[in-house]
């Protein structure tokens, strides 16, 4: 067990934590529910995503946006429910994963491009999907390892998308339509292969690395700044709090479904670091 205190535990596989509003929402895969830590600590279940919920973000109105990684789908969670914004399931062949929402409501969605819990596993490049606020979806980026977590720059202007299987950060321009361009390499991670990302003020990018079991904030170019040890796989994480400084970790083991659910070992933890997260590009 970690040293670091405990948001909340007996997770089967959490996902993708975002800091809204003034609480930490996160997906449980297995559990198919979206979450929320309000103010005081306590865990509220926002909605329930039969296919599993991964990737999270809110158009600009507010309403949520939630990926659905079985059925390769991004839903709109409305007053009346959740409702289909855009089919991907014939632009990836395999589970959706993370996503990201820019300030005017375009959401970018990676997907695995293989069978990830196959034996061997065999990684085959795969797309991002850009939707637009329209619904209309379309290929983003080709030649993909296995793109995961991604930030937007306050500016709205710089994407930044882990490729876990190349083990680096690539980075995108984003023109004014949402499309991308002049791809690049951002940080080589070496050994380090990156899960969920998020971004800090002064342009660092934090990386959970499940394979090192740690949490490590990067700058551009590949210098690592910090390393924060944990006592399992480092999932995903999230900067927020009252002044935007606590680093919310999101801690478990990528096992099969059933072995996930028996173990319970999701958890997120938490510690104050010195820069505070990155404006919101909204």
């Amino acid at each position: 067990m970690s040293n670091y205190p405990c948001l909340i535990e007996n997770l089967a596989f959490a996902e993708a934590p975002r800091w809204h509003d003034g609480e930490l929402w996160f997906s449980d895969f297995f559990t198919h529910q979206v979450m929320r830590i309000d103010r005081e600590g306590r865990a509220h279940v926002v909605v329930e995503v039969a296919n599993q919920p991964s990737g999270l973000g809110w158009l600009p109105d507010g309403r949520l946006l939630v990926v659905s990684m079985l059925d390769r789908k991004l839903m709109r969670l409305d007053p009346t429910g959740l409702v289909e914004v855009a089919d991907l399931s014939h632009l990836a062949e395999f589970p959706c994963n993370d996503m990201v929402v820019d300030a005017k409501g375009c959401a970018y969605i990676g997907n695995f491009g293989f069978d990830i819990f196959a034996q061997p596993v065999v990684p085959k490049p795969t797309v991002l999907v850009m939707v637009s606020p329209d619904g209309k979806s379309a290929v983003a980026a080709t030649d993909m390892a296995f793109p995961n977590g991604t930030v937007i720059t306050p500016d709205g202007r710089l994407m930044i998308i882990g490729e876990t299987f190349a083990r680096r950060l690539t980075a995108f321009d984003i023109a004014d339509d949402g499309t991308l361009s002049n791809r690049r390499i951002w940080a080589d991670l070496g050994k380090l292969a990156p899960d969920g990302i998020c971004l800090d003020a002064e342009g660092a990018v934090w990386v959970a690395s499940p394979r090192s079991n740690e949490f490590v904030r990067v700058l551009e170019g590949g210098a690592i700044t910090r390393r924060i040890p944990v006592s399992n796989q480092g999932i995903a994480c999230a900067l927020g709090g009252a002044d935007g400084k606590r680093l919310f970790m999101v801690i478990g083991s990528v096992k099969p479904r059933e072995v996930a659910m028996a173990m319970r070992a999701g958890r997120i933890e938490y510690i104050d670091v010195d820069v505070p997260a990155a404006a919101s590009p909204r």
